[in-house]
């Protein structure tokens, strides 16, 4: 492998097999060395293969501020955490992590707390992350001196959603994760009694959003031309077809684009299910 860019003494940019752009770690790694030069293959600990459209010199200059130490706490972790959760292997999930992670314990060290919002919603949209979020956070606890408070596994959570969706900013999640909320609020009005966010079709009414928001933002709404399907589900579910276009009107305001017809049938199918579940 060759060289392409030093970011400090043990993190680099280097051509992989195939010509692909890796950012390696180890000991002396970048220790003087230049851009061109071949990589010393017995230094190398781990490679971070950019994901998702990240750019590899983004990623590096992230790696490269985060201590070796910390980033094997985050791998370790999130391995923990496998044991409650299918959490997919993301270079970008390990790194974002372990940047959380050496943040919150810097925090800690200087006495600063932090409390994270949405933790209620987080604990009724995103139970099993949670729960695998919690479990990688006792990990953590577990592995160093400095004890993180419990609301970070909030945080952790957060970072599990996003792990799931192709975008890479957080802030995606968090918007996502509120409007969630706010959709939540309005069936209930509509339904005039609480829903649970831990039923089977509240899990699934919550998958097919988040695979929405992805489809919307990034222009592929269902648009398959289904008007005769449309027309029996407004038929036959005409108090969730009301409802429905509450909440359509509810995510074109929140995304500041138009729902396709298709989109909104399946909304409606799954505000259907909900309904009668809510009734029984």
């Amino acid at each position: 492998m060759e060289i392409l860019r030093v970011f400090n003494n043990n993190v680099v940019l280097a051509r992989g097999d195939g010509g692909s752009e890796v950012i390696l770690t180890g000991r002396g790694l970048g220790f003087q060395v230049k851009p061109g030069q071949p990589v010393d293959p017995a230094k190398i600990v781990r490679t971070f293969v950019p994901e998702d459209g990240r750019s590899p010199d983004s990623l590096g200059s992230m790696v490269a501020s985060i201590p070796p130490e910390v980033l094997a706490l985050a791998d370790a972790a999130l391995e923990a955490g496998r044991a409650e959760l299918d959490i997919r292997r993301s270079t970008v999930l390990t790194v974002a992590l372990a940047d959380h992670l050496n943040f919150a314990i810097k925090r800690q060290l200087n006495g600063i707390d932090f409390e994270y919002p949405l933790e209620a919603e987080v604990s009724h949209l995103y139970p099993s992350e949670l729960r695998a979020a919690r479990r990688i956070l006792a990990h953590v606890n577990a592995a160093q001196d400095v004890t993180l408070a419990e609301g970070e596994a909030v945080s952790i959570a957060m970072h599990l959603v996003n792990a799931g969706f192709a975008a890479g900013d957080l802030s995606f999640t968090y918007q996502m994760t509120g409007v969630f909320a706010q959709l939540f609020d309005v069936l209930e009005q509509a339904s005039g009694r609480p829903i649970g966010r831990d039923s089977v079709n509240s899990a699934r009414f919550i998958t097919h959003l988040r695979y929405f928001f992805v489809r919307a933002t990034s222009g592929k709404q269902l648009d398959e031309g289904a008007s005769k399907l449309s027309t029996a589900i407004r038929d036959s579910y005409p108090e969730a077809y009301a409802t429905a276009l509450r909440l359509q009107s509810v995510l074109e305001l929140r995304l500041g684009d138009a729902m396709t017809e298709d989109e909104a049938t399946y909304l409606t199918l799954h505000v259907a299910r909900l309904m009668d579940e809510n009734r029984a």
